[in-house]
């Protein structure tokens, strides 16, 4: 797991939504794997950090794109986080230090907290409980 912390603006001055660059910011990189972490690992991780109001960047190499996508619509969907920026590239990555480069595509999608963020935690622990009150 990698996680890199940047202090400043995005360096895409499209990044924030609203065009204003926000220079006291951290953005946290989480870059994901397939293989290494399980999935709700970054889900939760991505979360914490989204909670303490910085945001956050999912990166992904080849096979771990679908796996980004998947983390950055559930946060959408539950109201966590909204969409500021996806970035898409092409890496050259090598097996071994010689021999040709393999390229494989490189995802990054900028997430920032939601300004409703509050209260769809307190909407989603209501439900929760009057689910559990019906079982009871």
């Amino acid at each position: 797991m990698a996680v890199e912390i940047t202090e400043g603006a995005p360096k895409n001055k499209n990044a924030n939504a609203n065009g204003v660059k926000d220079k006291g910011k951290k953005i946290i990189r989480i870059q994901v794997s397939k293989t290494k972490k399980p999935f709700f690992f970054y889900l939760n991780l991505a979360k914490k950090y989204i909670k303490q109001d910085n945001d956050v960047e999912l990166c992904a190499l080849g096979m771990a794109i679908p796996t980004v996508v998947i983390i950055s619509e559930i946060l959408k969907s539950n109201g966590w986080a909204i969409e500021k920026n996806i970035m898409t590239s092409t890496v050259i990555s090598k097996e071994e230090k010689e021999g040709r480069g393999i390229p494989k595509a490189k995802l990054g999608i900028l997430l920032g907290k939601a300004t409703d963020m509050e209260h769809s935690t307190i909407e989603n622990q209501s439900t929760v409980d009057s689910k559990a009150s019906q079982l009871e």
